[in-house]
């Protein structure tokens, strides 16, 4: 856990359709206006821990969740289309007790945090996506096949767990011992040292399938809200992609905002969790 994060005041599960219930942290008090954080595809609530913990020093009342399917929430075998898992958030807004809140996804979370602010504008005071948001799989792959075929995760039922840490330690190896521990988290931990992801194979390509089929392009200027769109730059061809596509946002609205961290890996949140909330703060 990063250095002055606190035990979040409230850890609550969310029930927000017949047998489905979501894990939820929230932290609690400050006049500021609330956040709600929304993981990536096959992660989970904790690796916002620390931009958290800095929002609320800065006054604002903040709710990570596990999305159905991820981490300690319930796992159905259906519901990881955008409608649905965009309806649970709006029961967790309920439930946490937030009339309007800046909705902020990393990656997957923040397409689908776009989506919710089309479908529930009178919820929402802002958007951010960090390194997501503005995701659209089908300019790269125009058809499903290939997508699945380039984005399907790799088999790591089965391989130890400290092999697992041994690789997130080698690829990241600036980030903090409690962003390694919350991407562990992303993993069920079984008996014999062995690890298996929490989202199963099927429904993680449920929701890829879904990613892949949604338009940001045509969604986020139409959005009433400010949108900040948070890009890390990786130095590669999919920087440059994304350099064009956050372009094209501001060029269609005047609502979106572009921010850089460079160097920077997909994982913001984990990388760079205080100067990321603050940014958030600043933003909105």
């Amino acid at each position: 856990m990063p250095a002055g994060v606190t035990t979040v005041t409230l850890m609550l599960r969310v029930h927000v359709d017949e047998g489905v219930a979501l894990a939820c942290d929230t932290w609690a008090g400050g006049a500021g206006v609330p956040f709600l954080l929304v993981h990536g595809l096959s992660s989970n609530r904790r690796l916002w821990e620390g931009s958290a913990e800095r929002l609320h020093e800065r006054g604002h009342p903040v709710a990570t969740v596990d999305l159905r399917g991820h981490g300690r929430s319930d796992k159905p075998d259906s519901g990881y289309d955008f409608a649905t898992m965009s309806g649970d958030l709006l029961a967790v807004l309920d439930a946490v007790g937030f009339e309007r809140a800046v909705l902020a996804g990393q990656s997957t979370g923040g397409n689908i945090v776009v989506d919710l602010a089309a479908r529930a504008p009178e919820r929402v005071a802002g958007v951010a996506g960090i390194d997501g948001g503005a995701l659209e799989l089908s300019r790269q792959f125009p058809d499903w096949e290939r997508c699945k075929g380039a984005l399907a995760p790799p088999p790591l039922a089965g391989t130890p767990a400290a092999r697992v840490e041994g690789w997130i330690r080698d690829s990241h190896p600036s980030w903090a011992d409690w962003g390694v521990e919350a991407s562990m988290a992303n993993f069920e931990h079984l008996p014999e040292g062995t690890i298996r992801p929490w989202l199963s194979l099927d429904n993680h390509l449920r929701i890829l399938r879904a990613l892949w089929e949604h338009k940001p392009s045509t969604v986020i200027p139409n959005l009433d809200v400010p949108v900040l769109l948070v890009m890390a730059d990786t130095g590669d061809e999919w920087a440059q992609q994304k350099r064009a596509i956050g372009e094209e946002l501001m060029a269609a609205s005047g609502l979106v905002r572009v921010e850089w961290f460079s160097p920077g890996d997909h994982d913001l949140h984990l990388q760079y969790p205080v100067e990321l909330g603050d940014l958030l703060d600043a933003a909105f």
